[in-house]
């Protein structure tokens, strides 16, 4: 039909739907978006069923998810800007997501929950023969969502194209100031510069960071305790001994060379920290001493695990029984925002433990989080996959300590008599 207005109106000789055709477009559209939305998997994910308090948390990470859990029922109450959560796999951010998408959606309002990796499969289905729609009306739907949750923010495939359509459809909500949720395991400075800089917008977006860890570790009975820095809680750079006067001078300078790095380090992680010696040489003390740094001035939560023992935490997801598969546990591994893999080299090495070793290191090195790894083996005797990205000197430092083992020697008895005398 046309509108009766005059010459000169807006709408004067375009065509516009009746109001009825108007009422079945505006339904149809909202059941294809409710369709992508994919939420009848979480329909068990609403604020009824959140623990606000967590399970066996200290008071100021219960204090956090007070507060992440707050804002996010005030913002399901009244979307308005961006609320981004931000924190470890398995905190808590898709469920509170999903509890603002059902809380939407029970007053009849729609809302798009997608999953990035999911959209973008979405959306290149536009291209095959046998598609309904063309990409451009597909993505029109997406972008102009009245409230668009985008779950796991980062785990897509970084191709030019997924990058470019993300931005595209960030850039105009952001400009629009269209309500939208998203979650991510990266930290801000990981995220693309283009998106980070709207994320970082005060004026958009509330970041909500949750420091709650994995509230689904302790339900996998077949688990293992992957990370074990608390074994190493005592070694610290205080507790680090340089043995002067005990080493030759190049031993003994490699040796403060080495805890000179790991201190600068410890204070601002970036890029990869690779430290090279014989065994009790002060490698694990000084790659745990980075991670106990962290957790004292920072309060963050470093993953310190052994290289064998991370690949049997793997290797367990095999089992029948497990809670977790082995996708869920490697991806917890590959993107801890400090990671430590320590005595590299000491693994089995088949196959499967080469494949997957390079793959979690090849993953770090792309993103460029921080990573500390200690061997006793020369870099040069390495998987060559995994031993070209540790010699990229812009990413990876790498330390050769010569000073020969600590255990035994003149330093530690002299320190156990000193300890015994106390």
């Amino acid at each position: 039909m046309v509108r009766d207005v005059p010459v000169g109106h807006p709408d004067f000789g375009r065509a516009v739907p009746c109001s009825c055709r108007v009422n079945q477009l505006t339904a149809q559209r909202h059941a294809e978006l409710l369709r992508i939305s994919n939420l009848g998997h979480l329909r068990h994910m609403t604020f009824a069923t959140f623990y606000p308090e967590g399970i066996g948390l200290p008071e100021d990470k219960r204090q956090n998810l007070r507060t992440a859990y707050a804002i996010a029922r005030q913002y399901a109450a009244q979307p308005s800007g961006w609320l981004l959560f931000t924190g470890t796999y398995g905190c808590g951010k898709t469920h509170l997501a999903a509890a603002i998408a059902h809380e939407v959606l029970l007053r009849g309002e729609p809302v798009v929950f997608v999953v990035v990796p999911d959209l973008l499969d979405y959306l290149r289905a536009t291209f095959g023969p046998s598609s309904e729609v063309s990409f451009d009306e597909r993505f029109e739907r997406v972008r102009t969502a009245p409230l668009l949750i985008l779950d796991d923010l980062g785990s897509q495939n970084t191709t030019p194209w997924a990058q470019e359509k993300l931005f595209q459809l960030l850039n105009y909500r952001y400009t629009a100031r269209l309500p939208t949720v998203i979650t991510t395991n990266l930290r801000l400075p990981e995220i693309e510069p283009r998106l980070r800089s709207r994320l970082a917008d005060p004026d958009v977006t509330q970041i909500v960071p949750i420091t709650a860890p994995d509230f689904r570790g302790s339900g996998d009975p077949t688990a293992p305790e992957l990370s074990v820095l608390g074994l190493h809680a005592d070694q610290t750079f205080e507790s680090f001994e340089l043995r002067q006067g005990e080493l030759e001078p190049e031993a003994a300078r490699s040796l403060a060379h080495a805890k000179a790095l790991a201190e600068a380090f410890a204070a601002d992680p970036h890029g990869w920290l690779v430290l090279v010696g014989p065994y009790g040489c002060g490698k694990t003390h000084l790659a745990a001493a980075i991670a106990n740094h962290r957790v004292e001035r920072f309060h963050e939560r470093p993953m310190f695990v052994v290289v064998p023992d991370l690949l049997d935490y793997l290797r367990a997801a095999f089992n029948p029984n497990s809670a977790a598969s082995l996708d869920v546990r490697f991806e917890e591994v590959r993107r801890a925002a400090l990671l430590i893999l320590d005595d590299l080299g000491t693994e089995s090495a088949t196959p499967w433990a080469r494949e997957k070793l390079f793959q979690l290191l090849n993953y770090r090195y792309v993103a460029r989080l921080p990573t500390v790894i200690t061997s006793s083996k020369p870099v040069e005797e390495m998987d060559e996959r995994i031993a070209s990205r540790m010699l990229d000197s812009s990413r990876c430092t790498v330390v050769v300590i010569l000073a020969p083992s600590y255990r035994g020697s003149k330093a530690q008895r002299q320190k156990k008599r000193g300890e015994r005398s106390r």
